[in-house]
């Protein structure tokens, strides 16, 4: 049984996933990528940076991940911020739930419960911006910390 479920958990990882992001300069550059869910964040961050001209000469190191208004450390994977249903201080970091179309739908009463596109930041640009929004906001992902409802500040 521990070993079907072991099985079963690599499957997941193996599967595809659209990752919305913005390279965040001061001004957002939106992009997509596809992903498997195991991907790490370090290496979510190298494809990104191959992705930018400006990013090609910096270090995976060097560049942060912000997500709800939390860095996320790179050594987290995609998988396990799902399967823990993590959630950042305005909601989920990241819900690949289906849900109808509000578009097609025309109906406001249909709730939207999207996550917001995660940025990409050098290290740099946040040490020099860290006292101004949104910078100002963020704070390194915990997951012992529980967040059930929106906070304007580190509660």
């Amino acid at each position: 049984l521990k070993q079907e479920w072991l099985a079963e958990q690599e499957r997941i990882k193996t599967e595809q996933i659209q990752v919305t992001y913005s390279y965040y300069d001061g001004a957002g550059h939106r992009r997509n990528i596809m992903l498997t869910k195991g991907t790490t964040i370090e290496k979510f961050l190298d494809e990104v940076r191959r992705e930018f001209k400006q990013l090609r000469s910096v270090s995976v190191d060097e560049l942060l991940y912000v997500k709800e208004d939390l860095i996320i450390p790179q050594h987290y994977s995609f998988y396990d911020l799902i399967v823990t249903k993590a959630r950042g201080k305005s909601g989920p970091l990241f819900h690949f739930d289906v849900h109808d179309d509000v578009r097609v739908l025309a109906d406001a009463k249909v709730e939207k419960d999207e996550s917001h596109a995660g940025k990409v930041v050098e290290r740099s640009w946040y040490e020099k911006n860290k006292h101004i929004f949104p910078a100002s906001r963020w704070e390194v992902y915990d997951p012992n910390v529980k967040r059930t409802k929106y906070t304007i500040r580190g509660d």
